[in-house]
């Protein structure tokens, strides 16, 4: 049996341009047993749902007798995903996770078929997949759609240069430069392939991994700010969070411990209590790294089982909904609403920088010529309409479902919309780190800090003195990315699960 993955960086790892997915002999003589029972179930004249009878609402009425004519009808109906594709690596991934489930053998598809999917997949070959157009109630069906239709050489497909780059193609076109042909579908391989919670699932697992280095980023600029304010570094103790017992809070509290210098006390001038995104940040931090364990539990077990209907288990063939990303869909919101109290940290610890009365008594918006100049007031600004776009962004995609389908997908999860909601508002939280980051690299500026290395003396360099006002936009996205980057070269040393 293939090893099973033990997290969401193995998932994604095992997802990436280089990979293959293998199967062993256990695998193949599940998938086959598993299509023995539906072909039994068939020669036994009953029901199955989408290969003798129609889909959703339509389950009434008898299907084509071709399995093939009922494959392609169910793809194509569904081609109406719409909106900006998903990058290659996330679509690679929704494959991957696609593969992965009918591997298991409860899906009853053909091992011959699936075993030519993979091939491809393995060649390289990676569907466009349009991210708008799914209540995922049966899966990611349109989505899924997009990239059956692709593998039956329809629309378009992604194509890796020899530079590493990519780029669309005619998915007919992509396949001929592999020398194969489309793959036809019939029905039962078809209805597998869509009847999952593939797209909301890559793209919130991708979300995850970003939301987790948001915090990081913010334990870095927390412990920056602390060191050069001069603020009480006892808010992040070992002692504190052991009275507490939240392993988040110790997490979170140990990463700020470790950018501050050793021996650091509290400036005199500073209150013995900072203001609480200053103080409270391992509480904060550390609450949203709970809630990313937790999730990263749930996602995995989405993303190891089974999402598909019906499945064959025991001999039977069983009609249910495993498709329903309800999981996945809780699992987004709840990462939406983590994200939006970094972000929302973040901010007020730019207001705090901005400010005489708690920077230290450095002129307001660290600015060297209050009056003439306005420093980061701009940036201040900018940053408070970000944190208001997020909550807008990350209010609960669960909570505006809508029923459809004739009233058969009466209960949906919305799970891709909050998925790509949170991708957005993840774009935005990032921008309020380069400007907190901005606000910092000012700050160190005024207080004298100069000729460091590092990672702030890159930010430094990024973000010069302001010696007049000049536009600050790029200097936000520049710091952004240098702290995306230290906060993901850590990920391997500042890695927080709850046992």
């Amino acid at each position: 049996m293939t090893p099973t993955p033990t997290s969401l960086a193995e998932v994604v790892s095992r997802a990436a341009w280089d990979a293959r997915i293998g199967w062993t002999d256990g695998d193949l003589s599940r998938m086959q047993a598993s299509a023995t029972t539906m072909a039994k179930h068939l020669a036994d004249g009953a029901d199955v749902y989408g290969v003798t009878r129609g889909f959703g609402p339509l389950v009434a009425f008898p299907a084509s007798e071709s399995a093939g004519e009922q494959g392609d009808g169910l793809i194509a109906h569904l081609g109406s995903a719409q909106g900006e594709p998903l990058s290659p690596e996330v679509s690679r991934l929704v494959v991957a996770l696609r593969l992965t489930s009918m591997r298991r053998g409860y899906s009853a598809v053909s091992v011959d078929f699936w075993q030519e999917l993979v091939g491809l997949w393995n060649r390289g070959f990676t569907p466009v997949i349009p991210r708008e157009g799914t209540v995922s109630a049966s899966g990611d069906l349109q989505p899924l759609a997009s990239a059956a239709l692709a593998f039956a050489g329809q629309g378009e497909a992604w194509v890796r240069e020899d530079s590493g780059a990519w780029s669309r193609r005619p998915a007919a076109e992509a396949l001929g430069r592999l020398g194969a042909s489309p793959v036809r579908w019939n029905a039962r391989e078809a209805l597998s392939f869509v009847n999952g919670s593939g797209v909301s699932l890559a793209v919130t697992v991708d979300n995850h991994r970003q939301v987790e280095d948001v915090v990081r980023a913010a334990a870095l600029m927390t412990a920056r700010m602390v060191d050069l304010l001069g603020a009480n570094p006892q808010a992040y103790a070992a002692g504190i969070a052991e009275a507490r017992g939240q392993s988040g809070q110790a997490a979170a509290a140990a990463w700020i411990r470790s950018g501050i210098p050793a021996g650091a006390e509290r400036d005199g001038a500073r209150p013995l209590q900072e203001p609480y995104s200053l103080r409270c940040a391992p509480q904060i931090l550390g609450a949203v790294l709970d809630q990313l364990a937790a999730a990263e539990r749930i996602l995995l077990r989405e993303a190891v089982g089974t999402t598909d209907n019906p499945v064959s288990s025991a001999g039977e063939v069983l009609h249910g909904g495993n498709f329903h990303a309800m999981p996945v869909g809780l699992c987004s919101d709840q990462l939406g609403l983590a994200l939006q109290q970094v972000a929302y940290m973040a901010d007020r610890q730019l207001s705090l920088l901005c400010g005489s009365d708690t920077n230290g008594g450095l002129p307001p918006m660290l600015t060297p010529r209050p009056g003439a100049g306005s420093g980061l007031a701009g940036v201040q600004v900018s940053a408070t309409s970000f944190v208001s776009r997020i909550r807008q962004l990350v209010t609960p995609a669960t909570l505006t479902a809508l029923p459809c389908n004739n009233g058969n997908q009466d209960h949906v999860p919305m799970a891709l919309n909050g998925a790509n909601s949170l991708a957005q508002a993840l774009d935005l939280a990032w921008l309020v780190v380069g400007s907190l980051g901005v606000g910092l690299a000012q700050l160190a500026a005024l207080t004298g800090r100069t000729g460091e290395t590092g990672l702030w003396g890159r930010i430094a360099e990024l973000s010069p003195p302001l010696d007049r006002d000049r536009p600050l936009a790029a200097e936000v996205r520049a710091v952004r990315d240098a702290l995306a980057e230290e906060a993901r070269a850590r990920s391997g040393e500042w890695v927080h699960r709850d046992a």
